[in-house]
């Protein structure tokens, strides 16, 4: 099935792997809680066990350096697609409450990204996140 949308994260190239793996998971979460529609139905097993419901389209998961990362941010901005954010001084945060406020601290312009999520349309999507290449 091809889907009209996308989702697209983009992670920085130079982090640790769990650093990667806890990023990818909150960027989602961001556009799962700012995109309902892109939530699917609640599964269940043959038994009957009830189960949440997941992204009914697929996420790829895509990896850059710092310069490609900003630029994509700059292009998800004037393109006016939603977008999530992670900043490295979220590492250092320990609660949602102080991750919002290390990143209002900082100019937009000045954001250490180390990783972006997008959704929209395909194309619009596929330019924003220009340069970046498939996550290993």
């Amino acid at each position: 099935m091809r889907f009209d949308t996308k989702i697209a994260v983009l992670v920085r190239d130079d982090l640790e792997t769990w650093q990667r793996l806890n990023v990818t998971a909150f960027l989602v979460s961001g556009i799962a809680a700012g995109q309902p529609q892109v939530i699917g139905e609640p599964y269940e097993d043959a038994d009957g066990t009830a189960y949440l419901p997941l992204l009914g389209q697929p996420v790829v998961v895509l990896e850059a350096d710092a310069a490609t990362i900003k630029a994509a941010h700059a292009r998800a901005l004037g393109r006016e697609l939603p977008m999530s954010v992670y900043t490295r001084e979220m590492f250092t945060t320990g609660h949602d409450e102080a991750n919002r406020s290390v990143v209002r601290a900082v100019p937009r312009d000045d954001l250490d990204l180390v990783g972006i999520a997008v959704f929209g349309p395909r194309n619009g999507v596929d330019k924003a996140v220009k340069g970046s290449r498939l996550h290993p």
